[in-house]
């Protein structure tokens, strides 16, 4: 069963309903995860998407900050959450497919600005979040299982656009590689977007604060797409939607893509 998974960081789904809404028409993925819909479900603007095709739905939300959500015009299942960390934050959410495929949707926290968890508790927050994704995979090594989402983390030196000038700004920091790493390890995830693309600066967001985000190309790949090495084999296809950071009133993340042969 061949399909296109993508992930996308939204900064609220609610404000940006018509951005989901054209990227569905145009690039019609057969399971988009968002992340930061920055909403409960209840208000979820469900009715659209599923006008475009998207009838099936997997959410956790919360009302004006994190949320995840699964939509998928293939049928699924929910697989569960889980609160990592102990945050009590809506930061996980999976969904099985029919053909058993367990999709993972993560958002972790972005860490605040101080690169110190003595001097910044949400610096610590995400490290910790990551120990608990390193060690959950490590209790229950995942099979035929895909994990996407806003990671918060540009691993390589390639993902960023100054490696030395942002080695001790958040995201690029050596512990959180580091701790990233080893969540990575744990699970034995293949990195997909990085075997399709091996080679080359390679970025999924662009700060607001950037006058002209574009011709300065100060970016970060902070958005991913991993997948067990049972089925990274049949991964195919990863691309990266950069002139969506141009639509009116964007998201200051873009689609990652990806597609399976399975």
């Amino acid at each position: 069963m061949p399909f296109t998974i993508a992930t996308w960081n939204i900064n609220s789904v609610r404000l940006r309903e018509a951005l989901v809404s054209r990227l569905m028409q145009e690039e019609a993925p057969d399971v988009l995860c968002l992340q930061e819909i920055k909403t409960p479900i209840e208000k979820f603007p469900r009715e659209a998407f599923e006008a475009l095709g998207y009838r099936y739905m997997v959410a956790r939300g919360q009302k004006g900050y994190n949320g995840v959500a699964i939509l998928s015009r293939l049928p699924l299942e929910d697989a569960g959450d889980r609160d990592f960390a102990a945050l009590g934050h809506a930061r996980h959410v999976s969904a099985r497919l029919e053909n058993g495929v367990t999709v993972h949707n993560f958002y972790v926290p972005a860490g605040g600005d101080i690169p110190d968890r003595e001097a910044n508790v949400k610096f610590g927050q995400k490290l910790d979040f990551l120990t608990e994704m390193r060690d959950w995979a490590h209790a229950d090594k995942p099979s035929k299982a895909i994990l996407v989402g806003d990671l918060n983390i540009a691993p390589r030196e390639d993902d960023v656009w100054n490696h030395k000038a942002l080695l001790k700004i958040v995201s690029h920091t050596p512990v959180e590689v580091e701790h990233l790493g080893a969540a990575q390890d744990a699970g034995g995830w293949v990195d997909v977007t990085r075997k399709d693309i091996p080679e080359g600066r390679l970025y999924s967001w662009w700060s607001y604060r950037s006058p002209d985000w574009d011709a300065a190309d100060k970016g970060r790949r902070l958005d991913h797409v991993w997948a067990t090495p049972d089925i990274a084999g049949a991964a195919h296809g990863s691309r990266i939607l950069r002139p969506c950071r141009g639509w009116d009133q964007p998201s200051d993340h873009v689609p990652v893509f990806a597609s399976f042969d399975l």
